[in-house]
């Protein structure tokens, strides 16, 4: 059986973070992105080659809430500086040029729809010109597990610990990077 990532050269592993509360102010449809954690992985080594982050300035709930801060350790004076969403997918469309035959890879569909939901909002095309792939659907199945996990749980049953901070994009990326021997089937739990 072919597995779906390998006519690949480059895993790309993107996470996100958005603004979010526990209050009911901040409909789903109206969440923003607030950090984009991406690492770039070679399909043949499975080493990370190249990494991207970037905090990015709210514009609909521009103050973060309390939640949400606590959630992913992101401060208000990290968001207030930070570039919009615009200029944030310019440099990340930048840094993604010098890599080709590309797969985008995240943790749940969350991340793809959030970047699409995004880029209606300010009225830009979708910026990753690579076909998606769900990896925590792609873990499970691989690894014929009954249900798909979180990541973080996911990480247990590899039996690796957590590395950074969950619920921050760049190290979620590469904790995700890590799980990939599982994801592929080079590693059994």
């Amino acid at each position: 059986m072919t597995h779906p990532l390998s006519p690949y050269s480059y895993y790309l592993i993107i996470d996100l973070e958005a603004t979010c509360c526990d209050q009911n102010t901040v409909p789903r449809k109206a969440m923003e992105t607030i950090e984009i954690g991406a690492v770039m992985v070679d399909a043949s080594s499975l080493q990370i080659v190249a990494e991207f982050n970037t905090f990015i300035k709210p514009m609909r709930h521009p103050i973060l809430t309390p939640f949400c801060t606590t959630l992913t350790t992101i401060e208000q004076t990290d968001v207030d500086s930070a570039p919009t969403y615009p200029e944030a997918i310019q440099t990340l469309q930048h840094w993604l040029q010098p890599y080709e035959n590309i797969v985008f890879c995240s943790w749940g569909d969350y991340d793809y729809n959030q970047l699409r939901q995004d880029s209606e909002y300010h009225q830009l095309p979708f910026p990753i010109d690579a076909p998606h792939v769900n990896i925590k659907k792609l873990f499970s199945t691989t690894q014929q597990l009954p249900k798909a996990y979180g990541m973080n749980y996911a990480l247990r049953l590899a039996r690796l610990t957590l590395q950074g901070t969950h619920h921050r994009g760049i190290d979620d990326a590469r904790n995700m990077a890590r799980l990939l021997p599982w994801i592929l089937g080079q590693q059994t739990l």
